[in-house]
């Protein structure tokens, strides 16, 4: 019965996927993220409103994150739903038969040659209060369990602060100041992992929205230098989080440390 309710929950993914214009919109956010609905409605052939219900049918598939910023509504792929369908209807499968690997490869490959880099972002919903899911966001205790560093900081607009190891050493591995503090709501943070490095900083904001008995957590990273760097934070950012959303909803951090795990499909 789990692999059927599982099941049934991909079928707003595989009705959202349906639609060639869906996917058209798909395919515009994958070669330039966070665009605004303007910019989204530019090459396609029909009225505003209608766009709009398509990128609502995409929002509620999970397959688009829209974050304000403003007066501006961002639209952000979603990969996840994605990387679902990948590994239980298509990984099980003989790989190197499959046409479609072809695609992929080609759009890797034309999407590491290009210069922009663009932002990141996950969402998860989490079973805890928004106060619950600030603490864990911002108090170093709590973030020493489930990231394996203590963020340390006052957390005050302006402030700085630092992500520490705990393992006895005191190393400090990332470094940023506080941009915009609105608890239990809103942080934005700068994130520099090499700060001797003469690039300006990349920008994680943690959102966190409240609905009845659960919350929605975007964390949205951006500015990224490069593709290795977005490489490294999309296998890093769900891993934390899952580690996070563990220790908030069981009152434990998952058995084995989820970033330690290889990559998948190696």
């Amino acid at each position: 019965m789990d692999g059927v309710d599982e099941a049934t929950e991909m079928d707003p993914v595989f009705r959202a996927l349906a639609d060639r214009t869906r996917r058209r919109l798909l395919d515009r956010l994958r070669q330039q993220d966070g665009q605004t609905l303007r910019e989204l409605c530019e090459h396609l052939d029909m009225a505003r409103q209608s766009a709009t219900q398509h990128i609502d049918v995409l929002v509620a598939a999970n397959l688009v994150t829209v974050v304000r910023r403003g007066r501006e509504r961002l639209h952000h792929l979603n990969p996840v739903p994605i990387q679902e369908i990948e590994r239980r209807w298509i990984s099980v499968f003989d790989r190197p038969r499959l046409a479609a690997l072809s695609a992929i490869k080609d759009q890797a490959e034309e999407y590491a040659m290009t210069e922009s880099v663009p932002s990141y972002v996950y969402v998860t919903y989490i079973r805890a209060s928004p106060q619950q899911v600030w603490q864990a966001l911002t108090d170093a205790d709590l973030t020493a369990r489930y990231w394996g560093h203590a963020n340390v900081s006052d957390w005050q607009r302006g402030s700085t602060w630092e992500h520490r190891r705990v393992d006895g050493s005191g190393a400090v591995d990332v470094v940023g100041k506080v941009v915009e503090t609105d608890p239990p709501t809103r942080l934005v943070i700068t994130f520099e992992d090499s700060p001797d490095e003469l690039r300006e900083p990349s920008v994680v904001t943690f959102l966190v929205e409240p609905h009845e008995d659960i919350v929605r957590l975007t964390v949205t990273h951006e500015n990224l230098p490069n593709t290795e760097m977005l490489t490294g934070i999309s296998a890093g950012w769900p891993a934390v989080l899952a580690n996070l959303k563990s220790l908030l909803e069981t009152g434990d951090v998952l058995p084995q440390a989820p970033w330690d795990m290889a990559p998948a499909h190696t």
